[in-house]
């Protein structure tokens, strides 16, 4: 069903491909180097990944279960020990534990739900499992992501609302026949999804045959105009996957569901894909034929003159040391900044929550402490860490732009002064924050802001190494808190929690810089990098004689007639691309 998509793909890939070819030939190896790995070799390996989330008991895995077209996965696995699921296509079925460490082991597929029952193997906590069978949903390049059902998902499972649905093409939301649109299920759609996933959630309600045909109308009937009152136009299907397990699958409401995520993966999805990495293509070609038109004036140049040349480059790229290291400095004291007042605000959060505890515990009865402690700590941390995040994504976002403008202006001052070296033959770069890559992270910085993807990267990341120990530490003491248990254990929990998150921020808000200052060093070479490849390659060419240099020449208008090609080609692609788009949008009902 989505062999449609995939053809335009592999046209798409061939004909960028073309680009790292023609590159490579006119002596631009960094940029074909970076077109190769990441937009020919990404376009290549590249999955769609659907994301499944639903409550606990809400018929989750055996939903799976039916779109895998098996009964592969442990049903009435329970929500506190269960783990994430990664589900992939391969001939022969396989699997995998992938362990916090890093650490992945295989093991046979029988062996997928003592794992997925236990959350551990031999003492080491498992960060998810991989399961690879011959599903037909899976051949068409489809990765399925089974998450644990839980009980409250506003309050745990950060790693699937913060890593999992951000970087998925859809995700399939479980409700239940039975209890369809609780206020907890509300709740999470409000406060954690619909800000980054609105346009690719798909509703769907699971168990259906409970009801008869009258009933079924009147609960979508209701499940619609509530959903409406939060997602207005949200698609929403009725299915029994156990129906379709059973082998009568056009009872199940199944194939419907199938044939609308093939067609929303194909034609959303996979547009805007194929649309960004031609819109990328467009831009390499430009820089390439400029390249074409430098190697051509190279290869006409005397000997001693690409020689002066070259010389001149190297050493102006070596005297812009000083300015290279005041930028970098400026980024190390912005980030010790940062750093510091996290590190104080942290303090003065673990203080606040501690001056609380005492009144809480003291007014609450016995059994509500053992009851609701854990949660008062839990949900107290979630939300100073989703408050603070956005406060340092908001902080590095404007150090990444305040950064971006500095060397944008760094590269427009080399390339006057090369140009006014090299008699006005050198344009001004345009400087871009890696269109090509992901330096930094930031390169959806003009589309969604860097605020949010620091955000979901630090609770994602963050979070998780804070509020497990909390839950764990509280777990395993007796099974009656008592008040005076209560005083000792509650301080102890919330400072360990604060000792596991604090170096983690410190570490994550590090590997940012750490990255922006690779960034700057890349921008700030990249004007004279190029340029000294493309002179090298005519000095390469003056060095092989006179015949050499007649056949540069005769290969820069082949090169430059082949640009022209690939480039109309490019967008074809697009204008078939947007032309396709634009008619979808016509044939569908106001």
């Amino acid at each position: 069903m989505l062999e449609s998509f995939h053809a335009k793909k592999r046209d798409v890939t061939a004909t960028v491909a073309e680009l790292v070819t023609l590159g490579t030939r006119i002596g631009a190896r960094s940029l074909a180097a970076k077109v190769d790995e990441e937009l020919v070799h990404k376009l290549e390996a590249d999955r769609f990944h659907l994301v499944v989330v639903g409550e606990f008991n809400h018929g989750k895995t055996t939903f799976v279960n039916a779109l895998l077209g098996r009964e592969l996965l442990p049903v009435g696995v329970t929500p506190t020990t269960a783990v994430i699921h990664h589900l992939g296509y391969d001939e022969t079925p396989r699997a995998a534990v992938v362990f916090e460490s890093g650490e992945r082991t295989d093991l046979a597929v029988d062996e997928v739900r003592k794992y997925a029952v236990s959350g551990d193997g031999d003492g080491a906590t498992v960060k998810y499992l991989e399961v690879f069978v011959p599903s037909p949903i899976l051949k068409e390049r489809i990765v399925l992501v089974d998450t644990p059902g839980v009980n409250d998902l506003s309050l745990q499972r950060a790693d699937i609302t913060y890593s999992y649905i951000p970087k998925s093409d859809a995700v399939l939301f479980l409700l239940d026949a039975g209890q369809p649109l609780k206020e907890s299920e509300r709740v999470f759609l409000q406060e954690k999804l619909l800000a980054q996933s609105r346009n690719k959630i798909v509703f769907v309600v699971t168990k259906r045959d409970i009801w008869d045909a009258a009933e079924q109308k009147e609960a979508l009937s209701y499940i619609r105009t509530e959903l409406d009152k939060l997602v207005p136009g949200a698609p929403i299907f009725a299915v029994s996957a156990q129906t379709a397990l059973e082998g009568r699958e056009a009872d199940s409401g199944m194939p419907e569901l199938t044939q609308h995520l093939m067609s929303f993966l194909a034609e959303e999805r996979g547009r805007i894909l194929l649309d960004n990495a031609l819109g990328q293509a467009l831009e390499v070609s430009a820089l390439l034929m400029k390249g074409v038109d430098a190697r051509k004036r190279a290869v006409q140049m005397s000997s001693e003159e690409l020689a002066r040349r070259i010389e001149f480059l190297e050493k102006d790229l070596a005297g812009q040391a000083k300015t290279l290291e005041q930028r970098r400095a400026f980024i190390r004291e912005e980030i010790s900044a940062i750093k510091a007042w996290v590190r104080r605000d942290l303090e003065h959060f673990v203080d606040d929550v501690l001056k609380q505890l005492p009144a809480m515990i003291d007014n609450a009865k016995p059994d509500e402490i053992k009851l609701h402690l854990g949660p008062f700590l839990e949900r107290t941390i979630v939300e100073w860490v989703q408050k603070e995040s956005k406060e340092i994504g908001a902080a590095l976002e404007t150090l990444a732009e305040r950064t971006i403008a500095l060397v944008r202006d760094d590269a427009n001052d080399n390339a006057k002064r090369l140009s006014d070296a090299f008699g006005h033959d050198v344009k001004a770069p345009d400087v871009q924050v890696d269109v090509l890559g992901h330096h930094i992270g930031i390169t959806a910085l003009f589309a969604v802001g860097l605020g949010m993807l620091v955000t979901n990267a630090l609770l994602g990341g963050g979070l998780i190494l804070a509020t497990f120990p909390l839950a764990w530490f509280l777990k395993t003491r007796e099974e009656r808190m008592t008040r005076e248990h209560a005083r000792e254990v509650a301080p102890q929990a919330v400072r360990e929690a604060a000792q596991r998150l604090g170096p983690k921020l410190d570490e994550m808000i590090g590997e940012f810089a750490q990255k922006l200052d690779a960034w700057v060093v890349t921008a700030g070479e990249e004007l004279h990098r190029e340029l000294i490849e493309i002179l090298r390659q005519a000095k390469v060419e003056h060095e092989a004689g006179s015949a050499a240099i007649s056949a540069a020449l005769i290969a820069c208008e082949g090169e430059s007639t082949q640009l022209t090609t690939v480039e109309a080609r490019l967008k074809e692609l697009r204008q078939g691309l947007e032309k396709k788009s634009a008619v979808e949008a016509a044939d569908k009902p106001v």
